[in-house]
């Protein structure tokens, strides 16, 4: 197997072991043993369980991140894509059930404040993402003129509000309504008339 297909394996096996005992709970035997390999050999990809767990993190957000991006590609007009974003976003931890249970254990990955964000990058490409939307609805004259910069901030402060309630707090059923109607208003306020 090639280096990329043995790293993707690692991560996927270590994702679903890191789920199931959480980081404190899991130890590279174990990892190891789900992937039929020895401790030894795991260590040829990362340094200890920290950078193996850093990895993971890293992989599993930047499949949602792509799992999005993937929704939105063939998408031409700027207001479907908004939307789809959004619902895209949202909607994927109720498909990533691995992944939401490591986020329920360790809720400081997907920080509400980012002051102490340990994936900023991943997160300022997820910015950048809805930048590029707002930017092209400005462009097209489909969104009114906005503070890119600052709108795109605010947007995904409030999407990370949500998926906070809706996954990592166990309010879906109470937030689901309420984030259809945060997005109408954004929607509303956003889109020309």
């Amino acid at each position: 197997m090639r280096k990329k297909e043995n790293t993707e394996k690692i991560f996927s096996a270590a994702l679903k072991v890191f789920s199931k005992y959480g980081y404190k709970k899991t130890t590279v035997e174990d990892i190891a043993k789900e992937l039929n390999m020895t401790k030894g050999n795991l260590y040829l990809y990362v340094k200890d369980k920290k950078d193996l767990y850093h990895k993971v993190v890293e992989f599993a957000l930047l499949r949602w991140q792509n799992y999005v991006r993937q929704a939105i590609h063939n998408e031409s007009d700027p207001r479907n894509k908004f939307l789809t974003m959004c619902h895209k976003a949202v909607e994927y931890l109720s498909i990533d059930a691995e992944f939401r249970n490591i986020l329920v254990h360790d809720p400081e990955i997907f920080p509400m404040f980012t002051n102490k964000d340990p994936y900023e990058r991943i997160n300022n490409n997820s910015v950048t993402m809805i930048k590029n939307i707002l930017k092209e609805g400005i462009g097209k004259g489909l969104f009114r003129p906005v503070d890119i910069s600052a709108m795109s901030k605010a947007i995904f402060s409030i999407y990370k509000m949500f998926v906070i309630r809706m996954y990592i707090r166990s309010e879906e059923k109470e937030v689901r309504s309420m984030f259809e109607q945060t997005l109408e208003l954004i929607t509303q306020g956003l889109f020309k008339q």
